[in-house]
């Protein structure tokens, strides 16, 4: 999320136009400097106003403003309402318990590129709902290229992310055929079918493919399901690989590990 000194740059730029446009007393501040941290904010840009895109100083908004409205309320209003959705999304502060728990297990795997598909997401899953549920599969499919590099363990271009997931999850050692405890066999086989799961929910949903016009765009619980689920496995599968790397590294660990589950048992 942005930070709360953002927040306050944007309202400040809301009280700008509102008293350019009314002649009110509120703070204000430099229009340009204002509008240019915006617009490098590319992944606002669709709740970002029409208007700051369109007119680059006070002066040009000021002969735009006056031509709409005559009056002062109608002028308040107007800018009120188009601010709306872009302080509504900068005020959030309600994380999903995905977002740190994904957040700092892509982080600790030092690679950049993951950690970008990952800021995508977050980005995405408000200010663009058909780009948020791409990136969340591609997320997945990136970890899991990555993963699969890493163990030596070759995969096709033609892959589908389902492919890759068995090549991944076998090496890793969470297929469900390779557990015998059944409460095992069937949440991992459930991740089997959420990962099957986001092929079809980015082909009808996504915004990779072209639409026709019986088209319906996801709202937006259907990319904060998209996302968050994309965090859970994410985390899950960089774990359950950083664990691997350390009994490789550690054969003692494994060894500590396999008498606890049997203590347990």
């Amino acid at each position: 999320m942005m930070h709360s000194k953002f927040y306050y740059e944007m309202e400040l730029l809301q009280n700008t136009l509102i008293a350019t446009a009314t002649k009110d007393e509120y703070d204000t501040g430099d229009y340009n400097e204002l509008r240019s941290k915006l617009l490098s904010h590319t992944e606002l840009k669709q709740i970002t106003p029409e208007f700051i895109i369109a007119y680059r100083d006070l002066k040009q908004f000021w002969l735009f403003i006056k031509r709409k409205f005559n009056h002062y309320s109608e002028r308040r209003d107007f800018i009120w309402g188009n601010f709306t959705p872009l302080l509504n999304y900068l005020e959030q502060t309600d994380e999903s318990p995905a977002d740190q728990l994904a957040g700092y297990s892509i982080k600790e795997s030092g690679q950049a590129y993951i950690t970008l598909e990952w800021e995508k997401c977050l980005q995405r899953r408000v200010t663009d709902l058909e780009g948020a549920i791409t990136s969340a599969r591609s997320l997945l499919e990136t970890i899991l290229k990555y993963i699969l590099v890493e163990l030596n363990e070759s995969y096709k271009s033609s892959d589908d992310l389902a492919t890759l997931f068995r090549k991944a999850a076998k090496k890793l050692n969470i297929s469900p055929e390779q557990h015998t405890e059944e409460v095992f066999k069937q949440i991992l086989g459930g991740m089997i079918s959420v990962v099957n799961g986001f092929a079809s929910l980015r082909n009808r949903y996504g915004d990779s493919h072209g639409k026709d016009k019986k088209y319906i765009k996801p709202s937006e619980r259907h990319a904060k399901l998209a996302v968050n689920l994309a965090g859970t496995l994410a985390a899950f599968i960089l774990e359950t690989f950083e664990k691997r790397l350390q009994e490789e590294k550690n054969p003692s660990c494994k060894l500590h590990n396999k008498c606890i589950q049997a203590d347990v048992s």
